[in-house]
C-alpha cells in the first residue's frame, strides 16, 4: 500500500524483512544502511531479546514511476514468533517482503515456522501471498553446515520468487536482494 507524497513527487514503498530469529534480518538492514549514501536516520526499537529496525532511503538508480521518485522504507520484524503482535503491526501497509532464511540445517524448523507465520499474518491483513512482491534470501551461505540451495528451495520456496544467496555480515547478496524486491515492487506500481 504505497503512499504518494504529491508535494515531494515521491512514492513511498514499505519493504519488510521477515524471518526466524538470528537469521540475518537486522544484519541485512545494517549493511544496506552502512553502504547507502542517501538515507534517513536508522531507528531501532529494542525488546528484551530482539530488535526492530527501520530506515528509509532514496535509491538513485531505480528511476521514476510516472515522474515520481521512489523512496523505500525498510523494516525488520522481531525474529521470535513470540512477538507476533509486533510482526503483524509491521506488516500493515507492506509493499514487498524479503524472507531471510538461515541456511543452516538445524534452523530449517525455525525457517518453516516463520514462513508459515508470515503467510498467516499477511492473510490476516487481507494480502494474497501469491500476489505480493516477495524474495527469498538464503543467508549464512559461508557456514560449514548449510543445506544445498536446492534443498532449501524445495522446503521454503512458495511461488516462483527470486532466490538470492547471501552472507549478510560480509555484505554479500544484500544489494542483490534489495534490487530484486525493489524491481518487483516497482513492477507492481507501474502496473497500477
Amino acid at each position: 500500500m504505497s503512499f504518494i507524497n504529491f508535494a515531494a513527487k515521491e512514492i513511498n514503498c514499505k519493504l519488510v524483512y521477515y524471518g526466524a530469529g538470528l537469521g540475518g534480518k537486522t544484519t541485512n538492514l545494517e549493511k544496506v544502511y552502512e553502504m547507502t549514501p542517501s538515507k534517513g536516520k536508522m531507528i531501532s526499537l529494542a525488546t528484551e531479546s530482539d530488535r526492530t529496525l527501520f530506515f528509509d532511503f532514496l535509491p538513485l538508480d531505480l528511476g521514476t514511476v510516472r515522474g515520481f521518485k521512489t523512496r523505500f522504507h525498510l523494516y525488520t520484524v522481531p525474529g521470535q514468533v513470540f512477538y507476533d503482535a509486533s510482526r503483524k503491526l509491521i506488516l500493515r501497509g507492506v509493499d514487498g517482503v524479503v524472507f531471510v532464511a538461515d541456511s543452516q540445517a538445524e534452523r530449517m524448523d525455525a525457517n518453516i515456522e516463520s514462513i508459515e507465520n508470515l503467510e498467516d499474518n499477511l492473510k490476516e491483513h487481507g494480502y494474497d501471498f501469491m500476489k505480493i512482491p516477495y524474495v527469498l534470501q538464503l543467508n549464512k551461505r559461508d557456514l560449514p553446515n548449510v543445506l544445498p540451495v536446492d534443498a532449501l528451495a524445495k522446503e521454503l520456496r512458495r511461488k516462483d520468487e527470486p532466490i538470492v544467496e547471501a552472507v549478510a555480515y560480509k555484505g554479500v547478496g544484500i544489494f542483490e536482494t534489495l534490487k530484486e524486491i525493489s524491481r518487483l515492487v516497482l513492477g507492481e506500481l507501474r502496473k497500477g
